[in-house]
C-alpha cells in the first residue's frame, strides 16, 4: 500500500493507507508498530532504518500457534496489558470494584506536538500511548483518562521494549551503594526475569534506571539497545527472557503492583518518559547518542558551560560564620573559582544534623544581616553565590515539626523512624507544597542567590498518610509535587541554577535532569574511586551534568588515601569541576598550583562539557583514559593507577578525528596525522603511580 509521510516538528512518521501501521524514523534507526483487526498492538521493528513497505511485510507475518500453554501474543505486543490471552508481565494493571485487567479497543491515532499518539478505550477509560522520536532516541509514555467510576491503577508502566531475535544477550546495568554509585556490571542474560529498581522513594544509590543489551558489542562496534527511565521516585525495570528466548524490557514508576493511585471521574495520569535508543556504534556510540540527546532535549540551558565552584562543606561542616565564609570566598576567588556555595548550617538552629531542617531562614547569630551581605561580598569578588537546602526533610527538633507533626510521612501507632535524625515531609499534601513554595520563593527573593544545591539525605521508610483514603498515592504524588515545585521556582527565578543531590548520587535520572543544571555524582571524592564511578556514569549521562570535586588529601571521609593535587584535579576535570577542600589550610604552593589547574580547566571546559566522549581505556588498573572531541579540538585525560616491573606507559589510539587531517599537540608541539597515536606525550606527562596528565590537540 502507498503510505502517508508526515513530518511534525522533528517527527518523521510513515503511516500505512489503512492507518494501522506506523514507522517512526530518526537519522539512523526506525521503530515500527501495527494494530491488528483484533485491536492487538504488535511490535514490528526496532533497529536500523526501514521503510513503510518493510514494516507492512512484517505486519502480515502470522503469529505462532502456541496455544493453549503459551500465548502467541507474549513477547510480540508493544504494550501488554493485564487480561486476555497473555502471560507476560503486564505493563498496565487496573482494578475497579467488580473486576481487574484491561480489554481495550483501538480508537484511532493522531500526531500532535511532535509525537504519535495511539488511542485505545476500555469502557470509560481512555488509554493513549505516546511515541516521540528525538534524533534516534524514542520517548514513550502513557496517559490514562477516566470518564466513569473510580479506577485503581495498580501498575502503569511507561513502555515495554521488545528486542529482535538473537541467540544470546548480555545485560549492562549500573549498581552500587552510598559512596560507590554507578558501577558498571555486564552479565549474560538467562531465561526468566532480571528486576532492578528502587523501593526507597527516590532513584537510589543502588541502581540507576538504565539498562543496555547487546550480543557482541565492543566500545566502538556492534549493536546496543538501551533504555532509560525519567523518574525520580521508586521505580522498576524488568528485563525478561521469555520461554521462546524473546526479550522484553518493561519499566515505570513504582516498585511493586500494590497500587500507584486512583483515578476518579474526569481525572487523568501520565506516566514518566521511558526512553529507548538503538545504536550500531558500540557502547561508546550509544553513550554519545544519549549524551547528545540530554544536552539537546533534556538538560536546561545545556549549551551554557557550568562554572567552577567552591563548596564550603568539607572545610567547615556545621561550624559556619559569615566571617569564616568570607575568608574562604576570598581564597576561592583568588584561585579562579566562579561560584561560591555555602553548604549546610546557615539556617535555623542548624549547628548539627539534629536540628533545624524545615526552618529555612538564616541563623541570626551566624548571619545577622541575612545572606545578603555575604552574597554581595561574593559577587564583589567576581563570583556567583549559592546555598544548600534540603526542603523535603524535617528534623523533629525544628519549629516546623513542632507546629505540624502531621506533615511528615508516618504510619499511625508506629514509631517514626529517623535516619540522619530527620523525617520525610509528605510532599503529596497541598499545605506542605505551599509552605515550601513560600519558604523557598521568599529565600530566593531575599538575597541575590544564583545557585541552589538541593539535597535529599534519607530514603522513605514509614511512607504513610493516615488521613488520606488512598495513602499509597504519596509515592507518586511526592515526586510529582517535587517536579512542580522545581518548575515553579525555575519559572519565578530564571537566573537560579539547581543541582540535584541525594547524599551523592541517590537521585540521578532523566526526570530530575530535565529540571536541574547538574547532579552531585557521589559523596565519594577520592579521585581514584571516582574514576570507576565516572566511567559508569558516562554510560548514560554527559560530562556537562557530572559534578566532581577536588578535596583534601588524605581523603578523611572514606579511605584516608593520599593523592597528589595533580591527580585530584585531573580526575575532577572529567566533569563539572568543583573544589571542596579547606582552603585555609592549603599552602601557597598548593593554591598557586590549583589556580593553574582552574585556568587550564576553563580553557578545555567547552570541549569537556559539550564535546563527544570516547572512553579510550576503562579504569581497571594500569592506565585509564577518556577523550573529548568538539570541532577542531581534542582533549585527552589520562590516569596512571599503577605500574609494575618498570613497564612503559602504553600508547593511546585516539578516536573521532578526521583521518585526513593534521593535529598538533599543544603541549609538546608534536604533529600527528589521522588516527593519532599518543605515546611520547603520555610518557612525558605520567611519571608514576597515581599520576595523571592532560593532552590537548588542535587541528592545523
Amino acid at each position: 500500500m502507498v503510505g502517508l509521510v508526515r513530518i511534525c516538528e522533528a517527527l518523521m512518521l510513515d503511516i500505512s493507507e489503512d492507518g494501522r501501521t506506523w514507522v517512526l524514523s530518526g537519522p539512523a534507526s526506525s521503530y515500527a508498530v501495527h494494530v491488528t483487526d483484533r485491536d492487538e498492538l504488535l511490535h514490528l521493528h526496532w533497529g536500523p532504518r526501514i521503510g513503510l513497505a518493510d514494516a507492512e511485510a512484517l505486519a502480515v507475518r502470522p503469529l505462532p500457534d502456541y496455544w493453549p500453554f503459551e500465548s502467541p501474543l507474549d513477547g510480540r505486543e508493544d504494550y501488554p496489558v493485564e487480561g486476555g490471552p497473555r502471560f507476560v508481565r503486564p505493563a498496565l494493571s487496573l482494578r475497579t470494584g467488580e473486576r481487574r485487567g484491561t480489554e481495550w479497543a483501538y480508537q484511532g491515532h493522531d500526531t500532535e506536538a511532535g509525537e504519535l499518539r495511539l488511542r485505545f478505550r476500555d469502557g470509560d477509560l481512555a488509554v493513549t500511548l505516546h511515541y516521540r522520536m528525538r534524533d534516534d532516541v524514542i520517548e514513550r509514555r502513557v496517559t490514562l483518562e477516566n470518564h466513569g467510576p473510580a479506577v485503581e491503577v495498580l501498575r502503569a508502566d511507561s513502555a515495554t521494549w521488545t528486542l529482535p531475535d538473537r541467540d544470546s544477550w548480555r545485560l549492562s546495568q549500573l549498581h552500587g551503594r552510598w559512596g560507590a554509585e554507578s558501577r558498571l556490571e555486564r552479565s549474560l542474560l538467562t531465561h526468566g526475569e532480571k528486576v532492578i529498581g528502587s523501593r526507597r522513594g527516590h532513584t537510589s544509590h543502588q541502581h540507576l534506571p538504565w539498562v543496555a543489551l547487546d550480543t557482541d558489542a565492543t566500545e566502538e562496534r556492534g549493536e546496543v539497545y538501551g533504555c532509560a527511565l525519567g523518574w525520580s521516585g521508586s521505580w522498576r525495570i524488568a528485563v525478561a527472557q521469555l520461554p521462546d528466548a524473546r526479550v522484553q524490557i518493561t519499566g515505570g514508576a513504582g516498585y511493586d503492583d500494590s497500587g500507584l493511585l486512583t483515578l476518579g471521574t474526569g481525572e487523568s495520569y501520565t506516566t514518566p518518559v521511558f526512553a529507548g535508543l538503538w545504536s550500531d556504534g558500540g557502547f561508546g556510540g550509544a553513550s554519545r547518542a544519549w549524551h547528545a540527546y540530554q544536552r539537546t532535549h533534556v538538560v536546561p540551558d545545556a549549551d551554557q558551560d557550568r562554572p567552577v565552584l567552591f563548596n564550603s562543606w568539607e572545610a567547615t561542616e556545621f561550624d559556619i560564620s559569615e566571617e569564616q565564609q568570607r575568608a574562604l570566598a576570598e581564597r576561592a576567588a583568588a584561585m579562579g573559582v566562579e561560584l561560591f556555595v555555602v553548604d549546610d548550617g546557615w539556617f535555623g538552629t542548624r549547628t548539627s544534623d539534629r536540628a533545624g531542617l524545615g526552618d529555612w531562614t538564616p541563623n541570626p547569630d551566624r548571619f545577622p544581616g541575612g545572606l545578603g551581605p555575604l552574597a554581595d561580598h561574593v559577587h564583589g569578588l567576581g563570583m556567583q553565590f549559592g546555598i544548600w537546602v534540603e526542603p523535603e526533610m524535617v528534623n523533629p527538633d525544628s519549629d516546623l515539626y513542632r507546629a505540624h507533626p502531621d506533615w511528615v510521612q508516618y504510619q499511625p501507632g508506629r514509631k517514626r523512624t529517623e535516619f540522619r535524625n530527620q523525617l520525610v515531609l509528605n510532599l503529596a499534601r497541598e499545605d506542605v507544597q505551599e509552605y515550601l513554595w513560600e519558604q523557598l520563593d521568599g529565600l530566593l527573593s531575599s538575597a541575590p542567590i544564583d545557585y541552589v544545591k538541593w539535597d535529599f539525605n534519607r530514603c522513605f521508610s514509614d511512607a504513610g498518610w493516615p488521613e488520606d483514603p488512598y495513602p499509597q498515592r504519596l509515592w507518586v504524588d511526592h515526586v510529582r509535587a517535587l517536579y512542580a515545585l522545581l518548575d515553579r521556582l525555575r519559572a519565578a527565578h530564571p537566573g537560579v541554577a539547581f543541582e540535584s543531590c541525594s547524599g551523592g548520587g541517590g537521585r540521578i535520572d532523566l526526570g530530575v535532569l530535565s529540571r536541574t543544571d547538574q547532579v552531585w555524582t557521589s559523596d565519594n571524592t577520592d579521585p581514584l574511586d571516582r574514576l570507576a564511578i565516572q566511567h559508569g556514569f558516562s554510560q548514560i549521562h554527559p560530562a556537562r551534568v557530572m559534578a566532581a570535586w577536588v578535596t583534601d588529601s588524605p581523603n578523611a571521609m572514606l579511605n584516608h588515601r593520599a593523592s597528589s593535587l595533580r591527580f585530584r584535579f585531573v580526575s575532577a576535570m572529567a566533569g563539572v569541576l568543583g573544589v571542596g577542600g579547606d582552603l585555609t589550610k592549603w599552602t601557597e604552593g598548593e593554591l598557586a598550583e590549583a589556580r593553574d589547574w582552574v585556568e587550564l580547566y576553563k580553557e578545555i571546559r567547552p570541549v569537556v562539557q559539550r564535546g563527544d566522549l570516547y572512553r579510550l581505556r576503562a579504569p581497571e588498573g594500569g592506565l585509564s583514559s577518556v577523550q573529548y572531541v568538539l570541532g577542531d579540538e581534542t582533549v585527552v585525560l589520562a590516569w596512571l593507577q599503577a605500574q609494575r616491573y618498570g613497564e612503559p606507559v602504553p600508547a593511546l589510539r585516539l578516536r573521532g578525528l578526521d583521518p585526513s587531517a593534521t593535529y598538533e599537540c599543544l603541549k609538546t608541539g608534536e604533529v600527528h596525522r589521522g588516527a593519532v597515536l599518543l605515546h611520547h606525550g603520555l610518557r612525558v606527562g605520567l611519571r608514576g603511580d597515581l599520576d595523571a596528565t592532560i593532552v590537548r590537540l588542535k587541528r592545523k
